[in-house]
């Protein structure tokens, strides 16, 4: 190499660092740490609580009627922040939405462990959706700028490896969570975020990249369009989870701030939401809409049949853990074994055949069932549990626009929430007094017509076909 040709090279090396750590795809493995970590805190926070509602419920003198907030609140917090906070991620960068919005779970692990009452546990639980946030939408941008720094239209191992650690973490959070509470009793449930919280901050100042914010950042937020979709998603949200009479202002805010919001987002130089845009993707939307059927079911059986194991099977807190920690490898090796392939059509196809055939297992179960079946159950749970999301994910990054996939990828955790609040709220109405076998059955009924939805949403859309497989044959 020649003096100005190795001088070329060295100014080269300082702007831009030392060469990057790549795997087979040219991924910087050195990013895959912080993304995943953060990445889970929402989906374990959101698991680990289901055997906690009645030991919460007992320490406090809450009903399960009241104890529900615990879940909710949570998720109606992720709901609306994930893709506000996915739109400051595609405005100002991943680190600092990631870095921000972690510590915030650390110190809402500090107000959840130490809460001395149950208005304030809730409160714990609002930061903690809030902080959560930030880490899916930052992992998925980051996702899109390597692919496109490395030329690699279809990261597919990248993203498995997003959707496996998520789809796991979700289902081993009910045994995780019995254990803490074996050990140290609920408080460590919420205690536990902070350690969590110090790894992310500690990786994501390490190894996250610098980036500056995109020009005219601050002209091209759109705050109106924010609040408008709040109130949307807040009042009708509401109404669902407790429908009644006497709530009517409720789903008139919902109307009006549906209408606003519309009509802001059509007429905004930079919307929030590009309804336009969205309008014009359909293959988008209907990902959206099979996220909210797929985790209906999921939420549903994972906070229904916990609760049912262990108030009408008389399981403790451990014991019901422990029965789900099959569903969880489950749908650990399921991911793993489908994860690598790009096509999307059959994870989804397959995966709601067998959700419908867990839903209809739980008919089956009853207060003297033998654990055998009760562990058989899980297991059959987890095989949509672990191709459903990883099959939506891996649709919306080929779907969704590259300069919006974090706020798109926002948009999808918040679908996916919108069937866990329905899946509350469908909990709430067939336990009202307690989770009985015969409510268990009620509810299995409500989890098969969702299913079936599912997969009638999914058989016709010939457009997944060709969702990944084409972004192989391009690179």
């Amino acid at each position: 190499m020649n003096g100005p040709s190795l001088l070329l090279a060295r100014l080269r090396s300082r702007r831009h660092g030392p060469p990057k750590p790549a795997d087979d795809d040219g991924f910087n493995r050195r990013l895959l740490a912080p993304m995943v970590l953060g990445s889970v805190l929402n989906p374990i926070n959101s698991s680990m609580i289901a055997v906690a509602l009645v030991p919460v419920g007992t320490a406090f003198g809450a009903p399960p009627a009241e104890t529900a907030w615990l879940v909710t609140a949570l998720y109606l917090a992720t709901a609306v922040g994930q893709p506000v906070i996915g739109r400051l991620v595609d405005t100002f960068g991943p680190r600092r939405l990631y870095l921000a919005g972690t510590a915030v779970v650390g110190l809402a692990g500090l107000v959840g462990a130490l809460a001395p009452s149950f208005g304030l546990l809730i409160a714990a639980r609002v930061l903690l959706g809030i902080g959560t946030s930030a880490a899916y939408p930052a992992a998925m941008h980051l996702t899109r700028s390597e692919a496109e720094r490395t030329g690699r239209s279809d990261p597919s191992g990248v993203l498995t490896v997003l959707a496996v650690a998520n789809q796991s973490i979700a289902v081993v959070g009910p045994t995780l969570g019995g254990l803490l509470i074996g050990i140290g009793g609920w408080r460590t449930m919420f205690a536990v975020n902070v350690p969590l919280s110090l790894a992310c901050l500690a990786l994501g100042a390490a190894r996250l990249p610098v980036t500056a914010p995109r020009r005219g950042s601050g002209e091209r937020f759109d705050h109106a369009g924010i609040a408008l979709f709040a109130v949307l998603l807040l009042t009708s949200m509401l109404f669902v989870m407790k429908p009644s009479a006497a709530l009517w202002y409720l789903p008139v805010l919902a109307l009006l701030a549906g209408v606003g919001f519309a009509v802001r987002e059509t007429r905004a130089r930079s919307p929030f939401i590009d309804l336009r845009a969205l309008a014009r993707n359909r293959p988008l939307i209907a990902t959206y809409l099979r996220q909210v059927l797929g985790y209906t079911a999921s939420y549903a059986f994972l906070y229904g049949y916990t609760q049912w194991l262990e108030e009408a099977r008389g399981l403790s807190a451990a014991s019901a853990g422990l029965v789900l920690l099959p569903l969880s490898l489950t749908a650990l090796a399921v991911s793993g074994a489908t994860g690598r392939s790009p096509a999307v059509r059959g994870k989804l196809l397959v995966g709601a055949v067998v959700q419908m055939a867990a839903c209809a297992a739980l008919l089956l179960a009853g207060s003297a069932s033998p654990l055998v079946l009760l562990v058989a159950v899980g297991v059959s749970a987890g095989v949509p549990q672990g191709l459903i999301g990883l099959g939506n994910q891996t649709a919306l990054y080929h779907q969704a626009d590259p300069a919006a996939i974090a706020s798109a990828a926002g948009l999808l955790r918040t679908f996916m929430y919108l069937g866990a609040m329905a899946a509350s709220a469908a909990n709430a109405a067939f336990f009202p007094r307690g989770a009985t076998t015969g409510g268990l059955h009620r509810l299995a009924l409500f989890m098969l017509g969702g299913s079936a939805l599912l997969l009638l949403l999914t058989l016709p859309d010939r457009s997944l076909g060709r969702t990944g497989t084409a972004a192989v044959e391009r690179s």
